[in-house]
């Protein structure tokens, strides 16, 4: 029978997350929570893959990944080591939750307008955009869609086990 309860975290002697044990969260959650395994989705993959290609077409200096679970992992590993303190994290979840509500607004903009089927590949259906523009943004934003989804229920659940309660967003 499989565990439905997530590993706990662990700590070094040190104090600091033991990142096996992280690394061992973050697996448990691409495995059974469906937020967080929309990367696996092929429809996710193919938007990542374009992100990729259209970041080297236009010059846009980023890091190649091999693939969306690997942007995701690599993300909120370097997102734990940069906000090291409980104000800092809920400032950057905060961000990341503003970030996917915009980008969320976006692509339910562009789908309505064009009546695009979302069901369908996002890439496929982008190319009924009339604009080179309006194409860009609407993979984008549901390429950053996606991966907001899973940053911020991951990076909620960490929040939770470090600081000892349920994360509560910023309002500014």
């Amino acid at each position: 029978m499989m565990d439905l309860t997530p590993p706990k975290l662990r700590k070094t002697p040190d104090g600091n997350t033991d990142i096996g044990s992280l690394a061992d969260l973050l697996e448990w959650f691409l495995n059974n929570d469906q937020r967080v395994a929309l990367v696996r989705h092929p429809q996710v993959e193919e938007l990542f893959q374009w992100k990729q290609a259209d970041d080297e077409a236009n010059d846009a200096r980023r890091y190649h990944f091999e693939n969306a679970e690997s942007r995701l992992a690599i993300g909120v590993f370097q997102a734990l080591g940069e906000n090291d303190s409980e104000e800092k994290l809920r400032d950057w979840i905060s961000e990341v939750l503003q970030t996917l509500g915009e980008v969320r607004q976006i692509s339910e903009d562009i789908s309505g307008d064009y009546k695009l089927d979302t069901s369908k590949s996002h890439v496929a259906e982008a190319a009924k955009l009339p604009t080179e523009n309006e194409r860009r943004m609407y993979l984008t934003s549901s390429w950053l869609e996606a991966l907001c989804t899973a940053e911020v229920r991951f990076l909620g659940w960490v929040y939770q086990e470090l600081y000892g309660r349920s994360f509560q967003p910023d309002v500014k």
